[in-house]
């Protein structure tokens, strides 16, 4: 009976926070834990220029450090191949003991092109950021948590892009109830468009059904990495950020941005996000998370789950 009560206060505090009856009770409650805006227009802490300007170096620095397996996109895009091996060649000679060989650059994992020393190395000066860090997943600091986001190594500015939410993007319209059974990742956006989180099950199955379809020859239109424990993307692991609590405040918050239509193709295989109909008039939702403020080694990531606008 302790068992089964167990098991059912579990799935409790995972629907809890979807059922509309107990949100309105505890709204008044939980104001703490909750993030006040003016109007939507209002609900952005960086621009969406940042947001662009900041995947989009981070997105080079992965391709470049992955440079030598490119070799398929590139093939077709010859004035792309010419633009980066110029900014590997600068890399290149800025870095001592390399070789002039493209082929023979030292590789490192993706949690380390996020990492400030390793991405000076890896990374024109052009295309650095001011400071990158390691971000990974373990045992959350909050009671019955789970899994949280931890600031693993070095220093996260206040403004920062630190982690994206990724997962399949549905409309109003769309079908995501079945999908939704026992799901935690289930995040709505203020315009009503959802995003499902979940690296397991249906989600799974459709994300990665989704990816595929989208792809074009070599092209992938989306990164279906963040479904495995090897993230080709390592800032795509935001659905395991935490809400925040009484004892501990939010120190990021989500923002919405919608990938415009002339975001570079080869970085497109970075995007952890993929629209559930194909249309192919509309935009990727993407929801990046941004520090509140300074975040120090060591710290999770905490983020308010309700937004009153």
């Amino acid at each position: 009976a302790a068992a089964m009560i167990r098991a059912l206060r579990r799935r409790w505090d995972a629907y809890k926070y979807r059922f509309v009856p107990w949100l309105a009770l505890n709204l008044r409650r939980k104001r703490r834990t909750l993030r006040y805006v003016p109007e939507s227009s209002q609900d952005k802490i960086i621009s969406d220029e940042d947001v662009f300007e900041t995947l989009l170096k981070i997105f080079k620095a992965l391709f470049i450090n992955d440079f030598s397996r490119q070799a398929h996109i590139l093939a077709l895009l010859p004035e792309i191949k010419c633009k980066y091996l110029e900014l590997l060649t600068v890399e290149q000679k800025r870095s001592k003991g390399n070789s002039c060989n493209h082929q023979s650059q030292h590789v490192f994992s993706p949690e380390e092109v996020l990492d400030f020393s390793a991405a000076r190395k890896v990374v024109p000066h052009s295309l650095n950021t001011n400071a990158w860090e390691h971000i990974t997943r373990d045992r959350s600091s909050l009671v019955s948590a789970g899994t949280g986001v931890f600031v693993t190594k070095g220093f996260v500015p206040k403004g920062t892009v630190v982690s994206m939410y990724p997962g399949t993007v549905y409309r109003k319209h769309e079908p995501i109830f079945f999908q939704s059974l026992g799901n935690p990742f289930i995040f709505r956006c203020i315009d009503g468009v959802l995003i499902d989180g979940n690296d397991k099950g249906l989600s799974r199955s459709v994300y990665r059904s989704c990816s595929r379809r989208d792809q074009l020859g070599p092209f992938q239109m989306s990164d279906e990495s963040w479904l495995t424990a090897a993230l080709q993307n390592p800032l795509a692991m935001g659905q395991y950020v935490n809400n925040c609590s009484h004892e501990k405040a939010a120190n990021v918050c989500y923002q919405e941005f919608d990938v415009p239509g002339y975001f570079p193709v080869e970085l497109k295989q970075y995007l952890p996000n993929i629209v559930y109909s194909h249309d192919i008039d509309s935009h990727p939702r993407c929801v990046v998370l941004v520090t509140l403020r300074d975040v120090n080694q060591g710290e999770e990531l905490l983020s308010n789950y309700y937004t009153v606008v």
